[in-house]
Order: C-alpha cells, then sequence, then structure tokens
C-alpha cells in the first residue's frame, strides 16, 4: 500500500501525459480545471449539507452513522477530484455513485453489526420478599 501511495502521482503524471498525446495538451489541460471545480463544487454542496444535518441534530433529530459515512465518502470523492489525474478520478466516481459506494464500504469495513436492542421481558413481574441487614450499620451501634 505504501508503495502504491508514492507511486501515485508518477502513475497520475503518465496519465494525464497519455491524454495529451491523443488529444492535446489543451484538452488535457480543460480536463483537470473541469475535475478541479467539480470537486470544489462537492465539497462545497457536502459542507452546506453538513451545517444543516448539524442544525437538525440541535433540534433534536438524530443522524444515523449511514449518514454522517455518506457525507464522509462525497467529501472523499471531491478530495479526490480535485487531485489532477485519471485514476483519483476514477476512484471519485466509485465513491460517488451510491450503490457502489455502499457496496465497496462493506467491502472494506465488512457487514456492520446490527445495532444493541435490549430485549424485553413481557412475563409477569415477580416480587421477591425478604428481610436484609445492613453490616456495616452494626459497627457504628
Amino acid at each position: 500500500m505504501r508503495f502504491f501511495i508514492m507511486l501515485l502521482p508518477w502513475l497520475e503524471l503518465f496519465t494525464l501525459i497519455k491524454l495529451g498525446a491523443e488529444t492535446s495538451a489543451l484538452t488535457a489541460l480543460a480536463y483537470v480545471f473541469a475535475t478541479l471545480i467539480l470537486g470544489l463544487l462537492i465539497l462545497q454542496r457536502q459542507g452546506q449539507g453538513m451545517f444543516e444535518r448539524l442544525r437538525q441534530t440541535q433540534e433534536g433529530r438524530i443522524i444515523g452513522p449511514d449518514l454522517l459515512l455518506d457525507d464522509m465518502a462525497m467529501g472523499l470523492a471531491g478530495l479526490l477530484l480535485m487531485i489532477p489525474g485519471m485514476i483519483t478520478d476514477f476512484a471519485a466516481l466509485l465513491v460517488v455513485v451510491g450503490p457502489l459506494r455502499r457496496r465497496l464500504a462493506r467491502w472494506l469495513m465488512g457487514p456492520q453489526p446490527e445495532p444493541y436492542v435490549p430485549e424485553r421481558d413481557d412475563s409477569s413481574h415477580v416480587t421477591i420478599e425478604g428481610r436484609y441487614r445492613r453490616i456495616d450499620d452494626d459497627e457504628f451501634t
């Protein structure tokens, strides 16, 4: 993984050079600027959405973990789009598409555990009667 991260900038540069060679340098530059602007727009939209959800939380509504995961994933997609290159743009596309994002999250993190719901005992309530005596009371009398 560390090797891939160190190699990623060079691979991104190679893909942009190939794009420029196949089309033109201006097309490659336009592609880089278009994905940069798209990434900024996604981050701006997600930021506004997160502030709206924080406001709803202050009003007493509860945010589910899936919504938080979706917000973080879309923020990651925006950041990936801002990085020049086609590999990170492909990864951003995987993150942006909802069903792919959820499937990728399940694959990376495993199945999510079911939330704990305590079982309710609907049987008849039985009161146990008895006598008790505190031991420490005997020491002070």
